[in-house]
């Protein structure tokens, strides 16, 4: 226990330096020397102060980025090598004979640790958002969506664990295709339901007050055939400066949505190259994509997951002090390997995402037709989120699931050109 407790130690500061001396010395984020001094460079549209600024705040961010998931993994391993897993399980099996109840202590319990080990590094990046002002939000308001998360997301993680467990106990070598076989109808119901339940837990969604706005959003959307009557504004400026809108959801609960600080921020033609990239989304159908590959993706997880955890527990189960693999005590070892291997895939997710959003733009651009419009709105978008417009290839490949700023402007002042 001491050795793999220490090892991963070692690897998780080892990996951490690693990052640190890549994002702050050793990376390029330099524009092209053809493209200085054209729309793609920054210079052009940000002052020195927000150059220097974005660079520092992306840096920054970026580490963060990377630092949280092996720390995540590095949690698990603790949790399961000072047999706080094994002890939670051991409480739920003395307060009730009722698998349900059990599991419910139990995931309490876990949930509740992992969130206050894990809170540092998200108080951290809050802190880090309100010095340089991207997020707005108060302390307090910042914790109330902090519970709302954490009390989603327990109940959401109590129905999965405890499927999950009447599985494997049930079948021990089958249970990770009947566990994605539930999971299908399971993921499309969170998805319908996502715009009108859960969204709805952080923030407050109106009809947007400009209805001449809306009027010229809607005939987009008829355009592109999609079945909305209404245009929702959030109001997102409680919260942040950054800026965003999108088209969620499947069915009869399409939402189209517009944050108030796109509203407050843009101007009318940037505002409808946005609508019209994220309509493409709706019309090319990549929320259904999304959906179809992340269940693929799960199967072949589930898979490797079960083999691999089968091997880890014969090899080490004394020293991660799982009671059996059919306790709830391996649910960190499950969590663990998933997230893993759900890391490992990101590349792959990543890429495919940028080619959808790529493909977004292009629809965009055909169907609003305004490409100075389509520019400067890229330009705002990175001014008010303090983005690098050529981030370093490590962020890129594990981090962008959106084409670079440096990318998405160059495509479109060469599109006219053929594209």
């Amino acid at each position: 226990m001491r050795k793999l407790i220490g090892w991963a130690a070692i690897a998780f500061l080892a990996y951490t330096v690693f990052m640190c001396v890549y994002l702050f010395y050793l990376s390029d984020t330099s524009i092209p020397a053809q493209l200085k001094g054209s729309s793609v460079d920054p210079a052009t549209f940000m002052t020195p102060r927000e150059l220097l600024l974005s660079e520092e705040f992306s840096q920054i961010k970026n580490l963060l980025f990377f630092i949280a998931i092996p720390y995540k993994w590095l949690i698990l391993i603790l949790i399961l090598c000072f047999g706080f897993s094994r002890k939670f399980s051991t409480w739920a099996a003395a307060i009730s004979s009722k698998s349900f109840i059990q599991t419910a202590i139990y995931v309490f319990w876990f949930s509740f640790l992992t969130f206050i080990l894990f809170f540092p590094l998200d108080f951290l990046g809050y802190e880090v958002s309100k010095r340089y002002r991207i997020t707005t939000q108060t302390f307090q308001d910042w914790m109330k969506d902090q519970m709302t998360t954490f009390w989603l997301n327990y109940g959401l993680m109590l129905v999965i664990v405890f499927v999950v467990y009447i599985l494997i106990r049930k079948f021990e070598k089958r249970w990770w295709l009947y566990a994605w076989l539930l999971s299908i109808p399971f993921t499309i119901f969170l998805t319908f339901i996502r715009p009108v339940i859960i969204d709805p837990l952080y923030n407050d969604f109106y009809p947007l007050k400009n209805k001449e706005l809306e009027t010229k959003i809607l005939a987009l959307a008829k355009e592109a055939n999609i079945p909305a009557e209404h245009v929702y504004e959030v109001n997102m400026s409680e919260k942040t400066n950054s800026l965003n809108a999108y088209v969620t959801g499947i069915g009869s609960n399409s939402r189209i949505v517009l944050w108030d600080t796109t509203l407050n921020k843009l101007k009318e033609d940037e505002i409808l190259f946005i609508m019209g990239h994220e309509m493409g989304h709706y019309v090319m159908k990549h929320i259904y994509f999304g959906v179809g590959g992340y269940l693929l993706l799960s199967l072949i997880g589930l898979y490797i997951t079960r083999h691999l955890v089968v091997w880890i527990f014969r090899r080490g189960k004394d020293t991660l002090r799982i009671k059996d693999f059919t306790d709830i005590s391996s649910l960190p070892l499950l969590l663990l390997v998933f997230s893993i291997l759900s890391f490992a895939a990101s590349p792959l997710t990543n890429a495919v995402s940028r080619f959808q959003e790529h493909k977004a733009d292009e629809y965009a651009i055909e169907m609003i037709g305004n490409k100075q419009a389509a520019v400067s709105s890229f330009q705002k978008l990175t001014k008010a989120g303090l983005s690098q417009v050529n981030p370093p290839k490590l962020v890129k490949i594990f981090r962008y699931s959106h084409p670079t700023i440096l990318e998405r402007i160059d495509f479109i002042e060469k599109y006219e050109d053929g594209g």
